[in-house]
């Protein structure tokens, strides 16, 4: 699969670094030589150019900026119809820190998806891998209290939600499909209740996990 990053932080080189060698990938960002330095990191053939290039090449495109630049970067990349077509995953969180607030801003009474969406009515948008902090996916394996990490995910298209249920499989994790788009508004307030105990001191591998008595923990 070929997928593209639009942004190099800290998110981009955690999940980067579980699919480099298994997918072809592609860096992007408003700095174009932090962008090449990922992809040297990375290596294995990992390429670097523009926003535009990076909508181009990917069938996949991450939107790893933070969530204010999210509409700024997709303009950069040739606007709504650079990614007619494409699939465009949402790993960001809407959330406010200013006053201590960290409460989940909304677009219009809808999620950051819903808005991304709205806003390329073509591209195939799912949202996933954005109620851990970064250091969770560099996790060889994530489980947690002998329990395989689920990451829940939603969209409206089914083949982009099979796809991007592989990637959440290649760093180790257990798909869930949480259903349509709009439950985004869900994920998205989830994850401001992990984003608030991590700015309360907790350890950076706190989660929220999705415990199923039908699945039985790891021995």
């Amino acid at each position: 699969m070929k997928v593209s990053f639009i942004g190099y932080g800290s998110m981009a080189q955690s999940l980067s670094s579980r699919w480099v060698g298994k997918h072809e990938l592609f860096v992007a960002g408003r700095d174009s030589s932090k962008a090449q330095s990922l992809a040297d990191k990375l290596a294995q053939g990992t390429k670097a150019g523009s926003p535009q290039e990076a909508a181009e090449f990917g069938e996949v495109i991450v939107l790893a900026t933070p969530h204010q630049a999210v509409f700024e970067a997709m303009e950069a990349a040739g606007g709504s119809e650079a990614f007619a077509n494409k699939i465009l995953l949402d790993i960001n969180n809407p959330v406010d820190l200013s006053n201590g607030n960290y409460l989940t801003q909304t677009y219009d009474g809808v999620s950051l998806s819903e808005a991304i969406a709205a806003y390329s009515p073509k591209a195939k948008v799912v949202k996933a891998f954005n109620m851990c902090q970064a250091k969770v996916w560099q996790m060889e394996q994530p489980n947690f209290d002998g329990r395989r990490l689920v990451t829940l995910y939603c969209g409206d298209d089914t083949d982009a939600k099979r796809q991007v249920a592989s990637l959440i499989e290649d760093v180790g994790s257990e798909p869930v499909d949480l259903g349509e788009l709009k439950y985004a508004r869900l994920l998205e307030s989830a994850a401001a209740i992990v984003i608030k105990l991590l700015f309360s001191g907790r350890d950076p591998y706190t989660v929220l996990n999705l415990i199923q008595p039908e699945v039985k923990p790891i021995s």
